[in-house]
């Protein structure tokens, strides 16, 4: 049952067409007595099918999705689906206008607040109206990520873990749909208030990417995630078979983050220079880098270490870390049934 909200649309969910517009959450900042966020939203419906939910813009500073979304928005003529597509391309809008990971409105990480707070903070307000109002609609959710400002990883569609065998093979199957050039199981360390981890719990076939990073637009990235949006709407049935790209997963591996292991932190401040490039095979106990203290130019750098065999997956992208930051990310081959 949803929660009380004061959020609303003009859109109707059900109507045939192509509907743009707003999700409108009041908000009074110091600058507005009675303004509100206006989060933008498209559906787009045309005859009998599922339901497909589209996001981008989760974190502000992540920019391949939004982008595929909007010309989704723009050139896709409702004839051509079977079904319905509810499509988010700056979920988190004032951090998207603001480039941040994170709101500049309160600070949240909008990723790590589902199933949200309708009474809270804008950002748990966006939350709670999704996983009250836009879940329930829904068969599947595309969740479309990147590195974002502080981190560059493979490109890759990210399989969320399900608590069933047949919901674990419907994501599975589905990000393989996608046809990224990797396939990564992650859970993030457990985390259930991601969106993708409130979607598994809402029963969708859901589907995550990371799409490069480093705080820029990656043409390759991009071009991976076109092509992947429209692979997965066609294994779901909302776009014809004859829009996907020719598939070629079958020869490639899924890899998996195992774990606290699979992640090197910082151990003091400085700044890090890594060891490896993206994709070199590493084993655990081989050097991943080391902190160099500029202001201590005297001191020996602290050197880091890989904790678990496999593949550099994602590397610091700023030179500067602070104690606890995330440097390397390392992928190994995936052991569960697929």
């Amino acid at each position: 049952m949803a929660r009380s909200s004061t959020a609303f649309t003009d859109l109707d969910f059900d109507r045939p067409g192509k509907q743009t517009g707003y999700i409108n959450i009041p908000h009074s900042p110091h600058e507005d007595a009675w303004g509100a966020t206006r989060i933008p939203l498209c559906v787009i419906k045309n005859g009998e099918g599922p339901t497909a939910i589209l996001m981008g813009g989760n974190h502000g500073d992540e920019y391949e999705g939004p982008i595929t979304l909007g010309e989704i928005i723009r050139d896709l003529d409702p004839a051509s689906i079977s079904g319905r597509l509810i499509i988010l391309p700056a979920l988190n809008l004032p951090a998207v206008m603001a480039g941040r990971r994170t709101s500049p409105v309160d600070g949240l990480n909008l990723n790590r607040t589902f199933p949200g707070n309708p009474a809270g903070s804008i950002t748990e307000q966006i939350t709670a109206y999704l996983s009250d109002y836009i879940y329930p609609l829904g068969d599947a959710l595309l969740d479309l990520h990147s590195g974002g400002s502080s981190l560059n990883i493979l490109p890759s569609a990210i399989v969320e873990p399900a608590p069933t065998p047949e919901h674990q093979r419907r994501n599975i199957e589905a990000v393989l749909a996608f046809d990224a050039p990797l396939t990564v199981v992650i859970d993030n360390l457990g985390e259930p208030r991601t969106s993708t981890a409130a979607s598994v719990r809402a029963g969708l076939t859901t589907v995550g990417t990371e799409m490069a990073g480093a705080g820029t637009v990656s043409r390759e990235a991009l071009d991976i995630c076109r092509r992947g949006v429209r692979n997965v709407l066609s294994h779901l049935g909302i776009l014809p078979a004859s829009s996907a790209s020719e598939r070629r997963h079958g020869d490639r591996p899924i890899l998996k983050i195992p774990g606290p292991n699979g992640y090197v932190f910082a151990t003091a401040d400085g700044v890090f220079e890594a060891e490896h490039e993206l994709g070199t095979t590493v084993k655990a106990g081989d050097v991943a880098g080391r902190i160099h203290f500029l202001h201590q130019p005297w001191r020996q750098p602290e050197t880091l270490y890989y904790n678990a065999d496999g593949m550099v997956y994602g590397r610091r992208q700023p030179g500067r870390v602070t104690l606890g930051n995330c440097c390397v990310v390392v992928a190994a081959p995936y052991e569960g049934e697929f």
